[in-house]
């Protein structure tokens, strides 16, 4: 199946590993198809359970922690718009549903923010303008707390 966000790394991934890592469960992969032509693909993005070292975390989010040396988090590994869907909305589609379904599954198993590396300044852009703070001392990695998702 044809994927080009731009970006060879992640068009191979989808197409090479994600059915990979969903059966390995390293990670879950969520595809988004256009109601028009369901068999092509308009967007993706991962999930994984992962953990942050609370030494890590800034510090006013540190005062609200159990003093663990790790701290349960989701990873939103990998999140990708397609070019011919671009300028549509689906980046932030995707990414609302993937802060939904991690809000739900951290109901399940302890999960305390979610984390993504970004892949440039521009993505850094893109997840600040959705309450996303990077993490100190990053510049790429940026996370967002469960309860402020809840309060979205």
């Amino acid at each position: 199946m044809a994927f080009d966000c731009g970006v060879p790394v992640l068009n191979s991934y989808l197409q090479q590993y994600a059915r990979q890592d969903l059966e390995r469960g390293v990670a879950t992969p969520y595809v988004l198809v256009p109601s028009t032509n369901p068999i092509e693909i308009a967007g993706f993005y991962t999930l994984t359970a992962t953990a942050v070292k609370l030494t890590e975390l800034p510090a006013e989010t540190i005062k609200r922690l159990p003093k663990y040396p790790l701290v349960p988090a989701t990873l939103l590994g990998r999140l990708a718009v397609s070019l011919k869907y671009r300028g549509k909305g689906l980046g932030e589609y995707l990414l609302i549903d993937a802060l939904k379904r991690s809000l739900e599954a951290s109901r399940v198993v302890g999960s305390a923010a979610v984390i993504v590396d970004a892949k440039d300044s521009s993505g850094v852009r893109f997840y600040k303008l959705y309450g996303f703070k990077l993490l100190p001392d990053q510049n790429l990695r940026l996370f967002i707390a469960m309860k402020t998702i809840a309060k979205l």
